[in-house]
């Protein structure tokens, strides 16, 4: 009885940080979408620092705009795409203990992020543009932050020699 309490328990807690991770990041990418589609002039870049400049992009493929140039039917390729690997983390999440629940919930946040913005949309909102002189990183934003520090912290804890999983 008392461990099916201490583990009942361990699955709010677990739950709550999920949904508090998703909800916070999609929260914040949505109205940093929101943000720059309002005061931003797409591919006209506003300098904040020597290496970062906000501007707006379109960007109607995926990470890096592969496939940008396909001819529309990207898109539901990549709405598809984007729903099977967000059920599959899901799941992941959902039936193993010992998943990278912190690092698959950062995940799954951006990739409903841009999910979003595909459906509603047919193209995903970036504006965040790094750079140094003359070479350029590619424009993302927030939900692609949420996912990269999620594939961060999965591959950290895969390396570790003790497998301990974030």
């Amino acid at each position: 009885m008392f461990m099916a309490k201490v583990k009942k328990e361990h699955m709010l807690k677990k739950c709550t940080i999920i949904f508090l991770i998703i909800f916070s990041f999609l929260v914040l990418d949505i109205i940093t979408k929101k943000y720059a589609v309002d005061n931003l002039i797409l591919s006209n870049p506003i300098p904040i620092n020597d290496f970062i400049n906000f501007s707006l992009a379109f960007n109607y493929g995926a990470a890096f705009s592969l496939l940008s140039d396909a001819g529309g039917w990207q898109r539901w390729f990549f709405i598809v795409f984007s729903i099977i690997v967000i059920l599959v983390i899901a799941y992941i999440i959902l039936r193993d203990e010992n998943s990278g629940y912190i690092a698959f919930s950062l995940i799954l946040s951006g990739a409903i992020g841009n999910l979003y913005d595909r459906i509603a949309f047919g193209y995903v909102i970036d504006f965040i543009e790094l750079h140094y002189k003359n070479f350029y990183w590619p424009i993302f934003n927030v939900a692609d932050i949420a996912i990269t520090i999620g594939v961060i912290l999965l591959l950290y804890s895969m390396t570790l020699k003790n497998n301990k999983i974030l």
